[in-house]
This record gives C-alpha cells, structure tokens and sequence, in this order.
C-alpha cells in the first residue's frame, strides 16, 4: 500500500521542525517551544513512522538510539590523516614555534585563531549531502574505529546539515572533540558507586568508555557532548580560515566552542592564553591547555607537516596538577558488591590544593599496566578534580627494596574465595555474609538516599555488625533500645532517636528501597524508573528478563543483574522478612490534592525545611519528588548555593521558585 502523499509531506515538515529545534536547543542553547509542545511533534513523528516503515530514514531524529549491540568495530580508514599536535609549555617554547611559522612563510603577516584544548576523545563524522553517514574515532591518525551508531545518540550530532544558501555540501568530513563535562562525569561516578560498578578514572576515560560501548543503548544513557573544531576533505563549501570555519560550523548545525579567539600578535595569544588558565577551574569542562593554530588554509598549506604533526598549530599545555610521592603501601578495600579494589597508601602530598594520602589504583590490570609497587615513588594527581589517582610508577628512582603487589587469594574481610569472573577487571569476594560487604551494603541501605535512616553512620555500623546485632538488612528492624544502650557512647536518647530514625524509613517509598537493596547497576535514578512501572517489590521480583528490556532505560546488563538478584534465595528471604517487619515495599498511591500531577526537585539548602520534610509536604498535597531535573519535572525549588540542577533547570525552561514562592505554594 502507498503511502498518501499528505503524510509523506507531513512526515518531512515534522522531521525539518525537530531537526531546526534540537539545534536551537542543544547548539544555540536557545529553546523555541516547551517541552511539551516538543514531545508532541516527536510522538507524532514516532507514530507515523511505525505505521509507515517505509518513510524511516538513517537521518530521521527518531533513529538516534535503539540500534542493536555490535559485535565489534570495524576499522575506517581516515582519507587525510587526523594528526596529533606538538605541545609547548611556557613562553619561551611558544616564541621559538611561532618564530619558525613567520621563517617559513617568508615573515609575511600571519593571524592565528586559539581554542581550549578538550581532554576528550577526538572522532571525524562524515556527511554526504547533508547526510551523516560514517563517524570514526582517530584511532593511530590513518585509521579508526567505526562508531557511528554511538555517535548519533549524542543530541548535539546533527543527522542532516541545515543547507547553507539553499544548499548543503556535496562532502563533508568534520572532526571534532566528545567530551563529559565535569559535573556529568560527577554524578555518572556517584551513580555507579550507588550501583556497585567501578569508578571512572576522569572524565576523559568516561567518555572515551561511553564511546566504545558495543551497545549504543549505553553509549545513549551517558551525559556526551561534542565540540567541532576542524575540517578533512569538503566538496560544495568553501572555507578557507580557522575563523570562517567556526563561524560556518554553526550555521550547519555543528557546535564549535564559542570560547575562541582571533589574534593578531603573539602577545595577543599570550593574553588569551593567561585568561583561560585563570578560568580553568570555571570550565565545565576539561581543558589541559590551548591550541594556537594558523588561520588562514593557504598558509597552513605552504607550513605543511612533520613527524605526523602540523607545522601550523601548537598545543600550548597548562601547567599539570600532579604530585611526587611515595607509596607506603597497597591495601585491599571490600565494597558492598564483593568488589575488590586495591588502593595505594601515601606519603601524603598536597595536589590541586588539597592533601592526598591515598589514591585508587582501580584494579590489578591498572597495577600490572602502570607497573606500581609497594616502596615506588610515583606522579599522583587528582583525576576530574575528585578522585586522587595512581599515574605512573618512578622506576629509575627505586633501591630494589620495592615490593610486586598481588591481589589476595582470600578477602581481606572474611578470609572467603576471591573469584575473577570472566570478563570482569575487578576480583570479587562471592561471601554474602562477608563483614566487609554487610557493612557497606547496610551504610548503602541507611544512606540519605536510601532509606535515609539519620544516625546509622559509619562507626555504629561497624558496632552493630562486629557485636553480631547485625547480620543482614533485616536486623535492622529487630533492634531494641536493650540493644543499643549496651554499646559504647550509645545514650538512651541516643538509641531512641536512632528507633524513630528506623522506624520512619519503612515509609520511604518503593524507589527508595530498591535503591537501597543495591541491586548491582541499579542507581537512584533507575530504581525510580523501576517504581514507576512495577506497583510493587513483589511484582518486580517476578518480572522476567524479557519484560525488563521493555523499559527503556533498561539494558541487557541490568535486566540480567535484576534477574538474578531476584533469583537468589537470601535476597528472596530478606524481602519477605523487610515485609513482615513492616517496611512499605508496595508504592504509594498518589494522594489527590491541589498538586496532584505535578513533579518537583529541589537544589540547594533549604532553611525552613528539610529536604524530607519539603517532600511529605508535596506528596501530602498530591505532588511527587523526584531526585533530577528531566522534561517531566514541573518545578525546581531553589534553596541556597544551588547546584548543577539549577542550570538545567534553566536549560530546560522550567518554572523555578525560590523558597518563599514554594512555602506560598504549599500553604505554609
């Protein structure tokens, strides 16, 4: 059956109206319509094309994620080589550089165009009249790996170039930087330590890890960007500066970094390159230096290449923020997961401003690769500003007195076997009853966003579990007052207080628990999703692997982590017992209420309420909480020294109350 001519016209007017407001939204950074009148389009866009099949193109915006896991990467080879670029570090050096470019063009005059340098993961995107067709990473510079599908799932990837003067360029290969930006990288960090999955090291690993993800469903759930930056081979467009390519980039729906400058002299560059250093820290993003590159093509052209590097452009480094010190020794940390991750005791230095005594070595391929041992002096640095890390041994400065680390046999905890599961980085402890990971899996179950259980901190924790009160989650909910006041520094009031604490969390709320049960790979975020499509945790724990892929957030991986948390016979026993012991474990009805519908978050410190005691008053009132900002969130409340939130909040044209305007809102 034909298609009518009225829908093919209307299945085109609906991809051109989403194609110009995803770049208004994710490259102008300017929205034209609500979300709501955006997901209106889109969802009659989605419509048509499963009625109609035929009309699906590769470019169509609904073609960005759900294509099936690769087995592997092809190779691609770059028809002109994607080079890599000399670095300079201080002035001295610069001059000398820019001394030989006016050498070689004969001292005529020369412009040059400067751009942060992204520690990111460099790709080249091929579009053929308009059309994406094949994206690669670098690779060795000839020749990279064919990762298109993962790359249309970043938002900021134009499927089709918007037409300059009507038309778009027969051929067109850009280049460009995917990147995480710091707070991004933050949260996909908290959010996998919630799930018991291993750390990134800094966001250039992250993103480098999102891209090279077989399955492009995962590479879609990651926070990636992309900046544009350079040109390959181009047919139908004529660009002939630095300048007028990120000036003409833009136009065609490529972001560039607005964050450039031309520059006339070399004092100029000097400057630029001052201020960017002075706002390091204020960048989103990371940046270990700036490019100064030639502006005009022609001049690059005579400039020419050596050693697989340009004559024409210089990486100008920042200065590092890494350290020298000694590892005193590698201990073996158990999280609640069973994972073993082995961490360097050091002689404590100060790096980007803060102390450092211990830094991750993140597994023993990590050790192996980097060649770490006990006694070695070694360059630590603070990866992402965050995480204190291990970057290589000193070889040329050991006695012979260093000493090889080998991860144990048995865990350090509980002295149980210690298993390598096949195609796993990390070693694991598989002793559920192990101390180590019944602590860690107890401060998980109490923590804030957990069952959010005030006063069952670190220290009691390990009391509890060492006295023996508590062996499983459950004993949580069996402590007496006769219990507690037996333990050292453990008041009456104390232990009352921490009684009340206990018994408030059974009410927490469906997501709450799940996310507390640290089901592995389930975050805060997914265990909400999970509460939205299951009523209960009883119909959760029935659901099957297939029923479990139906939701889109939810992978291979997760489906089969679910299933077989829910397969085991302890986790089935502790469910059962947190019901009988009175924990909420099917979801709240929503109340009806003049907030009835309505979705809030809330950012920042609130100085009438507490966080929980804001959120009992929206879901007294009809309304629900969720924990991050999303199209679906109707309102952020903004306390003091807010946070990433705000931000997106504004990105997404969302209403945002201050906290008077909220206790307005609810009456108080």
């Amino acid at each position: 059956m034909s298609v009518p001519k009225e829908i093919r016209e209307r299945v085109e007017r609906l991809r051109e109206e989403i194609r110009r407001y995803d770049y208004h939204y994710y490259v102008l950074n300017q929205p034209l319509i609500s979300d709501a009148e955006y997901d209106k389009l889109f969802r009659e866009l989605l419509e048509l094309e499963r009625k109609y099949p035929e009309l699906v193109t590769p470019d169509s915006p609904t073609q960005r994620v759900g294509a099936p896991p690769a087995e592997e990467f092809a190779p691609v080879e770059h028809a002109i080589p994607m080079l890599s670029l000399q670095n300079c570090f201080n002035d001295e050096e610069l001059e000398e550089w820019d001394e030989r470019v006016r050498r070689l063009l004969g001292g005529e005059p020369v412009e040059y165009v400067c751009e942060p340098k992204l520690d990111g993961l460099s790709v080249e995107l091929v579009y053929v009249d308009g059309v994406f067709t094949v994206g690669s990473t670098r690779g060795d510079g000839r020749v990279g790996e064919d990762v298109t599908r993962n790359l249309r799932t970043i938002k900021q990837v134009p499927l089709r170039l918007f037409p300059l003067d009507g038309r778009v360029p027969r051929l067109l290969e850009a280049r460009g930087e995917v990147y995480m930006e710091k707070e991004a990288f933050r949260r996909l960090n908290a959010e996998r330590e919630r799930a018991g999955e291993p750390l990134f090291a800094n966001p250039r690993n992250a993103a480098a890890g999102s891209l090279r993800q077989l399955d492009p469903n995962v590479t879609a759930s990651r926070p990636l960007k992309i900046f544009f930056y350079a040109l390959g081979r181009a047919e139908g467009i004529d660009i002939r500066t630095q300048e007028e390519l990120l000036t003409t980039f833009p136009k065609l729906g490529l972001p560039v970094n607005p964050l450039w400058k031309k520059c006339r002299t070399l004092a100029e560059v000097k400057e630029f390159y001052r201020e960017l250093l002075a706002r390091r820290h204020e960048l989103p993003y990371e940046a270990d230096g700036m490019v100064v590159k030639v502006n005009d093509f022609a001049q690059r052209e005579v400039l020419g290449e050596v050693s697989r590097a340009p004559r024409w452009a210089v990486a100008y480094k920042f200065p590092a923020e890494e350290a020298t010190t000694r590892v005193l020794d590698i201990i073996v940390q158990v999280g609640r997961t069973g994972a073993l991750t082995p961490v360097a005791l050091l002689e404590p230095v100060e790096v980007s401003g803060a102390t450092v005594s211990r830094a991750t070595l993140h597994n023993e391929d990590e050790i192996r690769r980097k060649d770490v041992r006990i006694g070695d002096w070694v360059i630590v640095r603070r990866a992402g500003e965050v995480i204190p890390e291990v970057v290589k041994s000193i070889p040329e400065r050991r006695t012979g007195q260093e000493r090889e680390f080998k991860m144990p046999e048995r865990c350090p905890a509980c002295g149980g076997p210690v298993v390598r599961p096949p195609g796993e980085v990390a070693y694991r402890c598989e002793n559920l009853s192990c101390p180590a990971r019944i602590k860690e899996s107890i401060r998980h179950f109490a923590s804030r966003r957990a069952m959010d259980i005030e006063g069952l901190g670190e220290k009691l924790v390990d009391k509890l579990v060492e006295t023996g009160l508590v062996r499983k989650l459950s004993d949580i909910y069996r402590l007496r007052k006769e219990d507690l006041v037996n333990l050292e520094r453990m008041g009456e009031k104390s232990a009352q207080n921490l009684l009340d604490q206990i018994e408030r969390s059974k009410n927490a709320g469906l997501a709450r628990l799940i996310f507390a049960l640290g089901i592995r790979y389930v975050g805060e975020h997914l265990a909400e999703v999970l509460a939205e499509h299951f009523p209960s945790l009883e119909a959760l724990s029935q659901a099957d692997y297939d029923e479990l892929l139906q939701i889109p957030e939810v992978g291979p991986r997760i489906a089969q982590s679910i299933v077989d948390f829910f397969k085991n016979e302890e986790n089935r026993v502790l469910i059962q017992e947190l019901k009988e012991l009175g924990v909420r474990t099917e979801a709240e009805r929503p109340r009806e209420g003049p907030l009835s519908g309505k979705t809030f978050v809330f950012t920042g410190a609130l100085s009438a309420f507490t966080r929980e005691e804001a959120r009992r008053l929206v879901e007294a009132l009809g309304g629900r909480v969720a924990s991050g900002v999303s199209r679906k969130v109707d309102y952020v409340v903004v306390g003091a020294d807010p946070g990433e939130k705000l931000r997106r909040a504004q990105e997404l044209r969302i209403t945002i109350l201050t906290e008077e305007e909220f206790r307005r809102l609810v009456g108080r």
